[in-house]
């Protein structure tokens, strides 16, 4: 199913950014990095995501050997990027082969972000879905040749100016794609909770109201995903997450990651939200005993004779809303009573001339 039919029909889609966490759990686990990375797929699956996303890079054609941190390294000690990704960079074609294979047993979407256009070619018949770091949203020709495979775009927009995201996104549109999700994002990690500003998702939709409105979170988990729920309420149905089997693990995308038991409270929730959501249509059916029981009717405040010209005085308004509404006064004022009606009687047209 694709991500816009299934926020059609779910109203939400959410990506576990595996990224390359898997190196870390193989090494906790002693396994081999292809079985953690299954493991974590086959967790994201049980634990209720949408879709898992690698990065496929090799440090060499994604920074120079001078390249410094952007990370907090407190976290992640290592302070050069090129020494970070030549860590994390040992997968190439047949890896993520056999990654999207065993994603499609799972009926789980697979995609990987792509950081060189080696990767972005041969990764095109892995995947349907591609999607542009913020490190590469001035990075217009890349952006241009994975546009131009014609499949669903989404681009996280952190770090970046209103005009640098509008070149992008018209890059995109050039190339005949509109497909595209654009993610809210901040580049820190972690985000702390006062820098996440959640409100850029209403400009971003005012801005771009042709794009679909994401958000890629880079905050620690909070106890209950409000952080994320917020972000869906909203109007960001496609949320992207840092996601990792063990969230103590040190380095890396491991401290500002969900688990699989974040993923189970978070679709709780989103499922939760979804109900109470509702449409954007009056439903009266269900509250119609509240119509006819909780609201007034006229009501005579006194005993009124037959023959007698109704007064303002004569009337009151009373529970429950069976007889003559309060809103059709001036139609009762100044009938006549065909017959005596007692105090406290619920005036209906048939008994005035």
């Amino acid at each position: 199913m694709s991500i816009f039919k299934t926020i059609e029909e779910q109203g939400y889609y959410v990506i576990g950014e595996i990224g390359v966490n898997y190196y870390d759990i193989a090494k906790k686990e002693n396994i081999s990095p292809m079985e953690a990375a299954k493991l974590m797929i086959d967790k994201a699956k049980e634990s209720g995501m949408d879709a898992i996303k690698f990065q496929t890079y090799k440090a060499g054609t994604i920074a120079s050997k001078f390249s410094p941190s952007y990370w907090d390294t407190s976290e992640e000690s290592t302070t050069s990027q090129y020494e970070l990704f030549k860590k994390f960079d040992s997968f190439g074609y047949e890896e993520y082969k056999e990654l999207s294979d065993y994603s499609k047993q799972l009926d789980i979407e697979f995609f990987s972000t792509a950081f060189d256009f080696e990767s972005a070619d041969y990764l095109n018949e892995l995947m349907d879905i591609y999607k542009i770091s913020s490190s590469d949203l001035t990075n217009l020709p890349f952006i241009e040749h994975q546009a131009k495979k014609g499949k669903p775009v989404l681009i996280s927009a952190g770090a970046s100016t209103i005009e640098e995201i509008r070149a992008a996104i018209e890059t995109i549109k050039k190339t005949g794609n509109n497909d595209i999700v654009l993610l809210h994002c901040v580049l820190e990690y972690p985000t702390p909770y006062d820098h996440a500003n959640l409100e850029v998702i209403e400009l971003l939709k005012e801005e771009f109201p042709e794009c679909v409105i994401g958000y890629s979170d880079h905050t620690k988990p909070d106890e209950f995903m409000d952080v994320v729920k917020t972000a869906v309420a909203l109007g960001a149905p496609v949320i992207e997450k840092h996601y990792t089997l063990d969230k103590t693990l040190p380095g890396n995308d491991h401290y500002h990651a969900m688990d699989p038991e974040d993923m189970k409270m978070l679709k709780r929730a989103l499922e939760f939200q979804m109900k109470i959501r509702g449409n954007k249509e009056l439903n009266l059916d269900t509250q119609n005993a509240a119509r006819k029981n909780a609201r007034r009717s006229i009501v005579a405040d006194t005993d009124i004779p037959a023959g007698t010209e109704i007064t303002r005085e004569m009337i009151t308004f009373k529970r429950p809303g069976h007889g003559i509404s309060p809103s059709e006064i001036d139609k009762v004022i100044g009938k006549t009573a065909k017959n005596k009606i007692e105090e406290d009687s619920i005036l209906e047209y048939d008994l005035l001339d």
